[in-house]
């Protein structure tokens, strides 16, 4: 997943039992198709060529069993190390603070939630009956990906659907060596952690 024409669609799939989604890029083509594997003691998630599972890509493995601060690496399909994305513990109860992190293990990127405000109303205007459904078309969380010094380089958002299963990428500045293929995996996994925390 390198060099690829943003911005990406990933969309969750709601007639499955598994935690799924496909990822589009902007012509329309599927890049990835991401599955995490339910009923597993310690989380792991499967990027797939497409929604035939033809060819793995890439696999996250969880380095803990249901750890409030646990990491996740990201290897490839030949088992080589290639990152891994780690959520701030309690930095993250109020806002979604996540670190990418090479695979020297230095901290390269930093994944922060723009206005916490937004995923707090969206939980509230869930819980009413019947307006609850269609919090997808009201809050749209969305997550900056930045360097150490501060540049921001790419974008998380969630955008309306129903049932708020969509979301889009978007590239603001170009990539430096590694920084693609890490900032997808990390949003990835992410994507699939905050979207269990509600």
């Amino acid at each position: 997943m390198n060099s690829l024409q943003f911005p990406l669609d990933l969309t969750f799939k709601i007639n499955t039992l598994s935690n799924d989604f496909i990822t589009k890029d902007a012509n329309g083509m599927t890049v990835a198709y991401v599955r995490q594997k339910m009923l597993k003691l310690i989380e792991e998630v499967q990027v797939f060529t497409d929604e035939n599972r033809s060819e793995i890509l890439y696999t996250i493995n969880a380095n803990k069993w249901l750890d409030f601060s646990a990491s996740y690496a990201f290897t490839d399909s030949n088992g080589k190390d290639i990152g891994r994305v780690a959520r701030k513990g309690w930095a993250s109860i109020w806002k979604a603070n996540y670190d990418i992190f090479d695979d020297s293990q230095l901290k390269v990127l930093y994944v922060r939630e723009e206005n916490p405000w937004t995923k707090v109303f969206d939980a509230i205007l869930g819980e009413i009956p019947i307006l609850g459904i269609f919090t997808g078309y009201f809050f749209h969380p969305s997550y900056s990906v930045a360097r150490p010094d501060g540049a921001q380089i790419a974008r998380l958002r969630k955008v309306a659907s129903f049932f708020g299963r969509k979301f889009i990428i978007e590239k603001l500045t170009e990539f430096e060596k590694g920084e693609e293929e890490r900032i997808l995996l990390g949003l990835m996994m992410m994507i699939l952690l905050e979207k269990r925390r509600g």
